[in-house]
């Protein structure tokens, strides 16, 4: 800043401070001039969804392709959407990035060694390596009719919320959970290390998934978001499980939260993880377990909605293209093991 820049800046500081303006009150105004700022964008931006008219105000939200950034409050609703729809962003942890995110992480777990007085520390059995949040663009289509939008029929901020958090959120599931990683994440049951296979082929049974439990070092099993997910045909089979008595072994125990657990830990259910492969009773990998904060979900930017109005005129309807970027990588791979299904011979 040269000494003419400096002196106007005292100038203006002064000036306020004799009008009595403090920096609360500075604040303050910013914060209500960002308030207002927001609500005339999200006024134009709903606006436009329903008529589909350019509004000046939507330029610095635009995409370059006829698309908008969705106003921030509208952002926070469809994540929010997205949370009842897939397991996975309700107990790992989300990263917001702006650019693909490198991560250092250790391939094998050090340990501490005794050291004689005046003797070199050892070396350390750490390895590192990297792995990158990248964003993996996952779409929507949804078609509204003319006449539910010209005479106001749908409230179309809540239609698309719920059709944006059904279709994105379980696509994004099953990516997380068995994505090959082509044009998608890869899934954790490729990511997460082996716990056990199981001791019969073609079954699972409750000492299975004790194994796979005790496959987890201690702290990871103590973890603030340590839980099972696993096949809905496999929980299907454990619950039935009986003793020669013929009581069940699993003590079900459904918390007031509406999820079932097993061995204390919390279990959620994913239909993503049964399947139909020939010559497999079950999934070949039905159940994983640990501590799921270890799994990074790394949402690039903000969504964007295109409206569509003359591809389907003809039809009498305007389609909505709804549009986000995605990744998933398991930071530590430790964290989290998968049961394996022994094939069938």
């Amino acid at each position: 800043m040269n000494t003419v820049e400096k002196y106007s800046a005292r100038l203006q500081a002064m000036k306020e401070e004799m009008d009595g303006i403090t920096p609360e009150i500075k604040a303050t105004r910013a914060t209500e001039a960002k308030r207002k700022k927001d609500a005339a964008y999200s006024k134009a931006y709903w606006e436009h969804m329903y008529t589909g008219l350019p509004e000046n105000a939507l330029r610095e939200g635009s995409d370059g392709s006829g698309g908008y950034l969705v106003p921030d409050e509208y952002n926070m609703k469809l994540v929010e959407a997205m949370y009842e729809n897939n397991i996975l962003r309700g107990i790992s942890t989300i990263k917001h990035t702006d650019h693909d995110l490198k991560i250092t992480r250790t391939e094998d777990g050090g340990s501490a060694q005794w050291v004689d007085e005046s003797h070199a520390y050892p070396d350390s059995d750490l390895t590192f390596g990297q792995i990158t949040l990248k964003a993996y663009k996952l779409g929507t289509k949804i078609l509204v009719s003319d006449e539910l939008l010209e005479d106001s029929g749908i409230d179309l901020e809540a239609y698309i919320k719920k059709r944006f958090g059904e279709d994105m959120g379980r696509t994004e599931e099953e990516a997380f959970l068995t994505g090959d990683g082509v044009g998608k994440p890869t899934g954790l049951i490729y990511q997460a290390q082996l716990g056990t296979e199981t001791a019969e082929a073609g079954k699972v049974c409750i000492d299975d998934v004790i194994d796979l439990v005790y496959s987890l070092k201690q702290p990871y099993r103590h973890g603030k978001n340590t839980a099972f997910i696993m096949s809905e045909k496999v929980y299907q089979t454990l619950r039935k499980t009986r003793t020669a008595s013929g009581r069940l072994i699993w003590n079900s125990n459904i918390k007031a939260d509406g999820y079932d657990t097993l061995f204390g830990y919390r279990v959620y259910l994913s239909n993503h993880l049964d399947s139909t492969e020939p010559g497999f009773s079950l999934s070949t990998y039905p159940i994983l377990f640990g501590d799921f904060s270890f799994f990074w979900i790394g949402d690039r930017g903000k969504r964007i909605i295109k409206r569509l109005t003359e591809r389907y005129a003809d039809y009498g309807q305007v389609g909505f293209i709804a549009t986000q970027r995605v990744d998933g990588k398991l930071v530590r791979p430790e964290a989290i093991k998968v049961l394996k299904v022994k094939e069938t011979v």
